[in-house]
């Protein structure tokens, strides 16, 4: 089975993290890893991948817990299970290298849906074929 790649994809990775992560490595730091790793999967356009971090000062985990990063991946529908998988697999070792001592490291991959998308774009009146790409008086 042959599998189409659909570059508009429009990444979005949201780094949410505890505050004292930012004392080990910055956020341009954490940042670029997070976008490094996807742009090496070859699953996206460079210029579409948008990487956002949130540090949280107050949060409640575990006992003996101090810390926490995770990743919310958005990505547009139409990769594989696998090429998901393989996705949060390495974005997660690539933290994890910089990070090893963290409490609570995770990530998760969820996909928007093409009918239900809708961007600057898709509402300019001038787009006739309903191009997300479309630039036409921007």
């Amino acid at each position: 089975m042959e599998i189409h790649i659909n570059f508009e994809t429009m990444p979005h990775f949201i780094i949410e993290c505890s505050k004292n992560i930012l004392d080990e490595v910055s956020p341009e730091e954490l940042m670029s890893a997070v976008y490094e790793v996807a742009d090496a999967t070859g699953l996206f356009a460079p210029n579409d991948i948008k990487v956002r971090l949130r540090s949280f000062t107050y949060y409640k985990l575990g006992e003996g817990k101090t810390d926490f990063l995770h990743v919310f991946g958005n990505i547009m529908e139409g990769r594989t299970t696998e090429q998901k998988a393989d996705l949060s697999k390495r974005i997660t070792e690539r933290l994890n290298n910089m990070l090893p001592i963290l409490s609570f490291l995770s990530i998760n991959i969820t996909e928007f849906e093409l009918a239900t998308y809708c961007n600057k774009s898709l509402i300019n009146p001038n787009n006739k074929n309903q191009d997300r790409y479309f630039n036409e008086g921007f």
